[in-house]
């Protein structure tokens, strides 16, 4: 019986590119509040959203960061009626077709997205086929902390071993570094190559990760 591995996918910023829509809420947000929207914002792409309004604005109370939060999750409501949805990033559905025809891979998705935005992403490009398991923000302690991916083990029955990380963002790689994965950081997303230096392997193009996976499965 072949060994079972798991390939676990971080969602903005390696699957999608939702940078449009994440700056137009971010400002939309801000402004709600009288506020400029903070320098570099897009670090905080991972983030669960009460942290990454706090991280964006560490100086503010939490009853204006709480505004904040609320004024992000309506806009971004707003902008996923009116607008197109974020779109694939380049090779990404053609890779998930790959590895889902393999009887020796699952695939899982852990995100800072709510279960709501998820969905709304799996169903519009309909992804929803490819993940077995889906952890969100909603259920869990935000990123870097590993309960996403303890979870996604559990609900599968693959030793961490067996297992590996995609993201995009520092965040990603603390994450799965904390459960024992090794890591793959993928260099089309929000984070810069200096920050993904402790992953196990750095990818330019979607087309390098089934190598890339089989090169750390094989070791």
């Amino acid at each position: 019986m072949n060994r079972l591995m798991l390939a676990i996918f971080d969602v903005d910023g390696t699957l999608i590119d939702s940078q449009a829509h994440i700056l137009g809420a971010l400002s939309a947000a801000f402004a709600a509040e009288g506020l400029k929207l903070p320098a570099d914002p897009l670090r905080i792409v991972g983030l669960s959203l009460p942290e990454a309004i706090r991280a964006l604005a560490p100086e503010l109370e939490e009853a204006p960061r709480a505004r904040i939060v609320d004024a992000y999750r309506q806009a971004f409501f707003e902008q996923r009626t009116r607008e197109a949805p974020a779109p694939l990033y380049p090779g990404a559905l053609a890779v998930l077709e790959g590895l889902a025809a393999r009887d020796d891979v699952l695939m899982g998705v852990a995100t800072g997205k709510s279960r709501r935005g998820l969905d709304h992403v799996l169903e519009a490009h309909g992804l929803a086929r490819f993940f077995v398991t889906r952890q969100v923000a909603d259920h869990h302690p935000s990123k870097p902390h590993p309960a996403m991916v303890l979870a996604a083990l559990a609900e599968t029955g693959v030793d961490a071993a067996n297992a590996v990380m995609i993201g995009d963002t520092s965040f990603d790689i603390e994450m799965g570094r904390a459960a024992g994965l090794r890591t793959i950081g993928v260099g089309w997303g929000y984070h810069g190559l200096d920050e993904l230096q402790t992953a196990d392997r750095v990818i330019a193009e979607f087309s390098a990760l089934p190598g890339v996976l089989d090169e750390i499965w094989d070791d």
